[in-house]
C-alpha cells in the first residue's frame, strides 16, 4: 500500500518517468493483461441487456439479476480452490484452463433456452473466471518489469503490476457494457458468442506469450486463504471491502432496471461509468493516495459513494443517469486502495492473501444483485439505494476504526513476498 505521508509524488509516478515507462512490459504481461480485459467485459457485459433477457426468456427482474447471484456465488467459492490448482499445475496452466471454461460457458449462455440454463451456465463461468482472474494478477506482479523514473527512484513489479491490473479492469469494465449494446441490440445472444471468441484469442495469446513457470515450493493448500484472514489488517480489508461491495454491484446489477433504457442508451451510460472508473483507478487514485494517503482516500470515497447513492435513488431519471456515471469515479478509486491492502497489508504470499480477501468480498457481489430486486417489491425502488448507501457507510467505519491494523506498509513485508509468492514468470 502506498505511503500515507505527504509528497509531490512525481519521483514515483510510473507514468513520467523519462527513460523507462510502464507501457514497457513483456508480451507475457501484455498477453495477461489483454485477456484480463475480456474477462471482466463479461462481468458488464449483460448490463444493457438486462431487460432485453427478461423479455427473450420471459423472466422476472429478479429472476435475471440471478446471473450475476451465481456467477459470483461460484466465483467467491473458487477463490479457495484457486491457489490449490495454481500451486500444483503451475500458473500458465491455470489460466488457460480458466479461459477454456469461460470460452466453453460463454457459447453456452447464448444457446441457452431458458433463464435457469442461463443462470447455470453463467455459474460455470465464474468458475473459469475465477481461475482465471485470480491467477492473472499473480502472473502480472510476477512479470511485469519495475519502472525507474529519470530522476532515479523505482516503482517496483507490485506498483506497476496493480496499475496495469486495474487498467485491465477499468477497460474492461468500460468496454464490456459497450459490447453488449452494440451485439446485444441485434440480439440478446450475440454478446455472449462475442465474448467465447475474445476470450478464445486470449487463450490463443497467452498460449503463445507466456512461457511456463517453476511451481511454488510450499503447495497452497484448500483452507490457506481461510487461514490467511486470520491476520487482523487483511480480514478488516476484507471485512470492510464486503459492504463496499454489496453497494457497488448494487450500481451494477440494479440499476440498469430503474433507468430502464435501450441497450444502446444504457451501454452508453454504463461506458461513461467504466471510463470513469479507468481514469479515477489508474491515473487518479495514486495521486490522491500520495497527497492524502490511501485510508483518507478510502475513507472518503466510500463516504462519497454514499451520498452518491442517495441521490440516485430518490433523484430524476436524468440525475439517477448522472449519478451513475459519477459512481465510476468513486468505484475507481475504491478498486484500487482496497487491491493494494489485500496484496500489502498481511504477511501471508500474495496469491493466497488474494484468494481469502475475494472469498469474502465476492460474496457480497452475489447478495447485492439477488436481494435488491427483492428489497425493491417489498418496499419500493429507492430503499435497495439507501440499503447500499449504508453498505458503503459501513465499510468506511470499518477502516476507520480499523486504521491501526491496515496502516502496516506493503515495503516492510516487501522480503516476505519476493521469496513465497512463487510467481516469477517466464517471458518470451
Amino acid at each position: 500500500m502506498r505511503s500515507s505521508g505527504h509528497g509531490d509524488g512525481a519521483e514515483d509516478d510510473p507514468f513520467e518517468g523519462g527513460g523507462a515507462s510502464i507501457l514497457r512490459q513483456p508480451k507475457a504481461v501484455w498477453a495477461t493483461a489483454g485477456a484480463s480485459v475480456v474477462a471482466f467485459m463479461g462481468i458488464g457485459l449483460v448490463d444493457p441487456i438486462l431487460p432485453s433477457i427478461a423479455k427473450g426468456l420471459h423472466a422476472s427482474n429478479s429472476q435475471v439479476s440471478l446471473l450475476f447471484t451465481s456467477y459470483f456465488l461460484i466465483t467467491a467459492v473458487a477463490m479457495l480452490v484457486t491457489g490449490f490448482v495454481s500451486s500444483r499445475i503451475g500458473s500458465r496452466k491455470t489460466l488457460l484452463a480458466g479461459l477454456a471454461l469461460v470460452v466453453v460457458f460463454a457459447a453456452l449462455s447464448g444457446m441457452s433456452g431458458s433463464v435457469g440454463q442461463l443462470v447455470g451456465f453463467r455459474a460455470g463461468w465464474g468458475l473459469g473466471n475465477a481461475l482465471f482472474v485470480s491467477t492473472s494478477l499473480a502472473v502480472i506482479v510476477g512479470a511485469a518489469n519495475p519502472v525507474g523514473p529519470a530522476r532515479g527512484s523505482r516503482t517496483g513489479g507490485s506498483a506497476v503490476a496493480i496499475l496495469l491490473y486495474e487498467s485491465a479492469l477499468g477497460l474492461g469494465m468500460a468496454c464490456g457494457p459497450l459490447l453488449g449494446a452494440v451485439l446485444g441490440d441485434m440480439k440478446w445472444r450475440y454478446p455472449f458468442f462475442g465474448t467465447a471468441v475474445l476470450m478464445a484469442v486470449g487463450f490463443l495469446a497467452i498460449t503463445a506469450f507466456l512461457k511456463e513457470q517453476p511451481k511454488p515450493a510450499r503447495k497452497t493448500s484448500l483452507l490457506d486463504p481461510v487461514r490467511a484472514l486470520g491476520h487482523g489488517g487483511l480480514a478488516s480489508a476484507a471485512a470492510s471491502a464486503f459492504f463496499y461491495n454489496y453497494a457497488f454491484f448494487t450500481v451494477l446489477a440494479f440499476t440498469p432496471f430503474v433507468l430502464n433504457m435501450s441497450p444502446y442508451r444504457s451501454g452508453g451510460v454504463f461506458f461513461a461509468w467504466g471510463v470513469l472508473l479507468a481514469v479515477f483507478s489508474v491515473l487518479v487514485a495514486p495521486r490522491l493516495q500520495h497527497r492524502f494517503g490511501s485510508l483518507k482516500v478510502l475513507g472518503g470515497s466510500l463516504a462519497l459513494l454514499a451520498v452518491d447513492l442517495v441521490v440516485l435513488g430518490y433523484g430524476s431519471h436524468t440525475t439517477a443517469i448522472v449519478c451513475t456515471i459519477v459512481s465510476g469515479a468513486l468505484i475507481g478509486l475504491n478498486n484500487t486502495v482496497y487491491t493494494e491492502l489485500a496484496l500489502g497489508v498481511s504477511d501471508a504470499p500474495r496469491p493466497v492473501a488474494s484468494a481469502g480477501y475475494n472469498f469474502v468480498r465476492w460474496f457480497a457481489a452475489a447478495a447485492a444483485p439477488f436481494l435488491a430486486p427483492k428489497i425493491e417489491e417489498w418496499t419500493d425502488v429507492h430503499i435497495p439505494f439507501v440499503v447500499a448507501a449504508a453498505a458503503a457507510v459501513i465499510g468506511a467505519v470499518i477502516v476507520a476504526v480499523r486504521r491501526r491494523a491496515l496502516t502496516l506498509e506493503a515495503e516492510e513485508l516487501a522480503p516476505a513476498h519476493a521469496t513465497e509468492d512463487g510467481v516469477t514468470v517466464f517471458a518470451n
